[in-house]
């Protein structure tokens, strides 16, 4: 295990790359641009984001598990139903739709790359180290349940 792996809280992760997206648009003014609907569609999909996050959340609360990132020993279940018919990390998922919709409000095209910068960062140091645990507990059921669910 690198030194990163679960070590900086998920939610703290999305703060400073929204932080960094607003320090690009700040610095990089002539990359800005304005259609009609942005912000609309910035709400909708910031809406969308803590949706699924929240239904994440409830699920893990349903099934009495964890919802920590940082100590997947302390999972005492796989939850397979609801939002996770759908996304293996709906929690991820949805912090990655409210940085999709910071990056609409802030109108620029320098930010565009941090949203898949932050996709590649939780997959290495978060999604990987979660699914080898997840993989050693649970076994079969977890392996059937990656062939039916995306990551994302």
């Amino acid at each position: 295990m690198s030194k990163l792996e679960l070590k900086i809280p998920p939610p703290i992760v999305m703060i400073v790359t929204a932080a960094l997206m607003w320090w690009t648009a700040s610095a990089l003014p002539s990359l800005g641009i304005a259609f009609p609907g942005r912000q609309t569609a910035a709400i909708v999909i910031g809406l969308a984001g803590a949706a699924a996050a929240l239904l994440g959340v409830v699920s893990f609360g349903r099934a009495d598990t964890t919802i920590n990132p940082l100590k997947p020993e302390k999972t005492s279940a796989l939850v397979v139903t609801g939002i996770f018919r759908v996304t293996r990390n709906p929690m991820y998922l949805g912090l990655l739709f409210v940085l999709i919709a910071w990056a609409l409000q802030l109108g620029n095209f320098g930010v565009l790359v941090f949203p898949i910068l932050f996709v590649l960062y939780m997959n290495r140091f978060q999604i990987a180290p979660e699914e080898r645990f997840l993989a050693a507990k649970f076994g079969s059921d977890f392996a059937a349940y990656c062939q039916r669910v995306r990551r994302w």
